[in-house]
């Protein structure tokens, strides 16, 4: 990825809300996603190290396409300590690894604070990749600053 890294973290998924229709039986391949789509609410919480250092906890308001794909929708923050926050916005799409529950992730990261220490995040294209494995509970990321 071009730009400067500027963080990476694995999180832990805490807990995932299903809307009718659950995320296992999709992956195990008893069910398909429906025609309409399914939403899955995903909370988790982890560390971020790099530039940007600190805990993260948000949420992503995930949407299954019937293609299989999920729309990322991830509102959280980070708190790099002594109470200076990041809001973090992130969209994007996860493509399911066939036979695997592993998403590959592509995110478009937005990044804002009042705190003069971080204001240089601010109005900057910052981009994401890395994997949900969805049988562990974990997601990887890395962060790249153009």
């Amino acid at each position: 990825m071009i730009g400067e890294k500027i963080y990476e973290y694995v999180v832990d998924v805490q807990d995932t809300l299903e809307y009718g229709l659950s995320l296992a039986s999709i992956l195990s391949g008893e069910m398909n996603p429906p025609l309409h789509g399914a939403r899955f609410d995903v909370h988790f919480d982890g560390h971020v190290e790099g530039r940007i250092s600190g805990k993260i906890s948000g949420a992503d308001f995930a949407f299954m396409r019937p293609d299989g794909h999920v729309e990322l929708n991830i509102h959280a923050k980070i708190d790099v300590g002594d109470g200076r926050l990041i809001a973090f916005w992130a969209g994007g799409l996860g493509r399911l690894r066939a036979g695997k529950p592993v998403l590959d992730l592509a995110e478009n990261v937005r990044l804002t604070t009042s705190h003069a220490d971080y204001d240089w995040v601010n109005g900057r294209q910052i981009w994401a990749t890395g994997t949900a494995d969805l049988a562990l509970g974990k997601i990887s990321l890395e962060a790249f600053m153009q």
